[in-house]
């Protein structure tokens, strides 16, 4: 009796171990995989999200099956080709006839297994970088062939990157293999020559030996036939990137040598191996073909022609090889259609544009959006578990007017919740959602109200923008799960004293339909209570994943996305624009971009809905070849431009990140002669603000000017350069994000006659203007910290204006920063007033008092009346 209850609790106590095993082992290795099949089914990607999963576990599946077969083949092979010795002979030979037959009959029981961990091994690489694979045959053709050798860029982008994946896997699993067949074969000779004294190797063992090592001789050619291609990368020159003259006429011709004397080796080492003969032609060629590969890879031979032949002439000797990596590097980055124009600065008639400036006056971004992100969080915050984490600079139809303007969302942020509020059902059924946004004009003056375009809770505006669904359940801040609608309801706005609740009837979200999800999101949570609370309903569903850039990057991980998505604010309700780029490091002889990429195209736009969640992917280079490829891999995902919503188009904007990026380029390159660009005589730099010790760079900025064409205002993104080594001006570059002029870049160089004040010399004149210093002494005095924001470079009707607020901050723990001042500035004239308009308007009365003083001053000295104040002038 006592026995059966122990045998019974000992399988009860097994069956605990097995569902305990059972359960350790889907958690660790379906339920991931679970959880992301619902969620990418629930955006309605399910089609997609089974086709990476088919193309990673295909590409590894199919790589491992390969090697094994190559292993397993060759050991099989090897074991067969064992001599046979019948065991009718000496005592000797039977012994070996027994070790041999062993070696022969466990051969399936050895090799196989080997094979199998060695292919894994050797494969794993392929899973990891199964999108290489993938993307070499989704590959499309470029159309624009390298500089160097003339083939398309396709290839270096997807094929030669695999290309030496596979070469170097299959030499590895091609060394293992020979490695382990002389071994097999070696064993066999000792043994047999040990209990038998004579051995004759037999014939198929020396052609399984032949085609080994021809396989291993491939693949060394393969590999130098792919370090020919790979010249387009080297980067030993200091003026230039690519191959110069040494790799062209040095390194190149020796590679092809090398490839010479490779198969001259292969030819003379198989015929040694059947003949016995021509060792000594063998040991010749293999000689002369490591000190020619030995040569191009040392520095030896290659310093010496650089320091004896092209140095001495090296402008004219390397002059192609530049312009071929000018060339190269302007296409990688997109800059090979700037457009170019010299920007000569007026000379009179100056008052005549200051009094047409009412358009761009309306449009000038004042505000520091980090200053204003302050003024928001304590004007419109409104609740203590709301907050503004960014604000973005967008344009709007206001009326009848085109209007910039600043964007911030009113996200929701349970951290600033008490922390007794902060309980399991608060921070998870209560506290879902943001709540709509706020919009206010670029321009704003010293001491006057902020005009809001949008506010409060509900939103309101007194200016015609309207908001139809302001719940934001998705947005740029650390949102944790929720589990919506529920039956507690969710805390919407303040009416009155009272809370007007939320239901949620988006479209995205994972339903918790049974009682088995909700266990498995306990289980994925960590948290009990979503499997033991009873206040959800039939239709609740959990909503994760809510941070737009983890959401993105869980869809897509192959984009790299920009540092700042946007909101956009349409009648329907709220969303997130977002640019994502396709990159390379494979582009031939461009320059990488701080040592990384040498290829970027903002290849698509990404669209999230704040409320619903959906993301929406349409294409914006339809050039692309990446994007292209990525399209052709997964036809359901990317929607050409066309089909997006026309209201979300009109707010699309060129990205602030490409545009640095190119500029950072362009200030080098946009020396497109090979000898300007080797003495670097016309680098720029981004202009820079000196204050003190500290140093500003100025990045890319957004102006609403009519710039490119006069007659009509766009919505431009605008860096202004230095010379390098010099503080003056020495051009714009603007690109715009309007309509038939999106991404076109044009270029406005000042001529190298005429000197144009820069930042950090206007930064000093603002320092020695009397007046503007005593203002600033008066305001320290009274308590409050003066703070000058970010500089305005405005270029405008053959002028250049900079514009500086000024702000107060209180040095209490409230800190209000408040918009006392704006300063302008032009050529040596600095105005302070409490606007724009004002001045602008003193700034004409100097200009004006200015050149009564040039008039009298040429009828004095000349005796003739001098240019009226109107004279044009180029």
């Amino acid at each position: 009796m006592i026995k059966r209850i122990k045998q019974k609790m000992g399988m009860g106590f097994t069956f605990l171990i097995l569902i305990a095993a059972a359960f350790v082992a889907f958690h660790l290795l379906f339920l991931d995989f679970v959880v992301d099949a619902w969620w990418f089914e629930s955006l309605g990607y399910r089609t997609y999200f089974w086709q990476r999963v088919l193309y990673k576990y295909i590409i590894f599946g199919l790589s491992t099956v390969i090697f094994f077969l190559i292993m397993f083949t060759n050991f099989w092979v090897a074991s067969l080709t064992l001599k046979k010795i019948t065991p009718g002979g000496t005592e000797p030979e039977k012994r070996i006839s027994r070790i041999i037959g062993r070696l022969r009959r466990g051969s399936l029981k050895v090799y196989t297994p080997l094979s199998i961990v060695l292919a894994f091994i050797l494969a794993y690489p392929l899973y990891e970088q199964w999108e290489t694979a993938m993307l070499f045959f989704f590959a499309p053709s470029a159309g624009v062939p390298d500089p160097i050798f003339g083939k398309d860029v396709s290839f270096y982008l997807f094929a030669l990157p695999l290309f030496r994946l596979v070469q170097l896997r299959l030499f590895l699993v091609s060394v293992v293999v020979l490695a382990a067949t002389v071994l097999l074969y070696g064993i066999e000779i000792q043994v047999v020559r040990k209990n038998i004294g004579r051995y004759a190797f037999p014939k198929m063992a020396k052609i399984h030996i032949a085609l080994l090592v021809a396989f291993l001789f491939l693949l060394v050619f393969a590999h130098l036939m792919l370090k020919r291609y790979e010249l387009v990368y080297v980067h030993t020159h200091k003026s230039f990137f690519g191959p110069g003259f040494v790799e062209m006429n040095v390194q190149l011709p020796l590679l092809w040598l090398s490839m010479i004397l490779l198969l001259a080796t292969f030819v003379t080492l198989l015929y040694f191996l059947f003949t016995n003969r021509g060792w000594l032609i063998t040991a010749i060629c293999s000689v002369l073909f490591f000190l020619s590969y030995g040569a191009g890879e040392s520095n030896f031979l290659t310093e010496r022609v650089q320091k004896y032949f092209v140095k001495p002439n090296e402008i004219s000797r390397e002059s192609k090889y530049i312009a071929k990596s000018i060339k190269a590097t302007l296409s990688a980055y997109k800059l090979n259609d700037v457009t170019i124009r010299e920007y000569r600065p007026v000379e009179r008639g100056k008052t005549a544009i200051l009094e047409g400036m009412d358009e761009v006056i309306r449009n000038i971004p004042i505000w520091d959006k980090e200053l204003l992100l302050d003024v928001y969080k304590q004007l419109q915050g409104l609740r203590p578990y709301y907050d503004f984490l960014n604000v973005d600079v967008d344009r709007y139809h206001i009326g009848n007017l085109y209007q910039q303007t600043f964007v911030a969302a009113r996200e929701l942020a349970v951290n600033k919740l008490p922390e007794n509020a902060k309980t399991w059902v608060n921070l998870h059924m209560k506290y879902t959602h943001g709540y709509g946004a706020v919009i206010t004009p670029a321009i704003q003056g010293g001491e006057e109200p902020i005009t809001w375009f949008l506010k409060d809770l509900p939103p309101r505006s007194e200016y015609g923008v309207t908001l139809k669904q302001p719940g934001i359940y998705f947005g740029e801040g650390d949102y944790t799960y929720a589990i919506v609608p529920n039956e507690l309801g969710e805390v919407g706005y303040p009416k009155g004293e009272t809370i007007v609740t939320d239901n949620y009837q988006g479209k995205c979200g994972v339903p918790l339909s049974s009682v088995f999800r909700k266990a498995l999101f306990a289980l994925y949570f960590k948290e009990r209570n979503i499997f033991l609370t009873t206040k959800t309903k039939k239709d609740s569903k959990i909503l994760f994943r809510r941070n737009i850039v983890e959401r993105i990057k869980t869809i897509t991980p192959f984009l790299l996305l920009d540092r700042d998505p946007y909101l956009v604010v349409t009648k329907g309700g709220l969303f997130w624009i977002q640019d994502a780029y396709t990159v390379s490091s494979h582009y031939p002889a461009a320059e990488p971009f701080n040592g990384e990429i040498n290829y970027i195209r903002n290849s698509v736009k990404i669209v999230v809905d704040a409320y619903n969640g959906t993301v929406e992917y349409y294409i914006s280079d339809p050039d692309d070849p990446i994007i292209r490829a990525y399209s052709r891999a997964y036809r359901n995902i990317f929607k050409p431009m066309d089909a997006m919503d026309p209201e979300l188009k009109k707010h699309l904007r060129y990205p602030r990140d490409l545009f640095e990026i190119q500029m950072g380029i362009f200030a080098r390159y946009h020396q497109t002669d090979p000898e300007t660009f080797f003495k670097q005589e016309d680098a720029w730099k981004f202009a820079r603000i000196y204050g003190g010790t500290k140093e500003k760079i100025i990045k890319p900025y957004y102006l609403t000017l009519n710039l490119i064409d006069p007659k009509k205002f766009e919505f431009l993104l605008v860096q202004p350069f230095s010379p390098r080594g010099l503080d003056t001006l020495r051009a714009i570059a603007c690109v715009s994000s309007d309509g038939e002029n999106y991404g076109k870049i044009t270029l406005f160089a000042f001529p190298k006659d005429i000197q144009v004040y820069g930042p950090s010399q206007v930064n000093a004149l603002i320092d020695q203007d009397t007046y503007v210093s005593q203002q600033f002494t008066l305001w320290d005095q009274i308590g409050s910290a003066v703070e000058r924001g970010k500089m305005i470079i405005l270029p405008y009707s053959g002028s250049v204006f900079y514009i500086q607020p000024v702000y107060l901050k209180a040095t209490t723990r409230l800190k209000i920063p408040e918009l006392k001042r704006v300063i302008v500035a032009f050529e040596d004239m600095v105005v302070m007033d409490v606007n724009v308009e004002g001045a602008v308007t003193g700034l004409m009365e100097r200009i004006k008092a200015r050149e009564e003083i040039y008039r009298r001053r040429i009828e004095r000295f000349s005796g003739q009346e001098a240019p009226g104040h109107n004279q044009e002038s180029q």
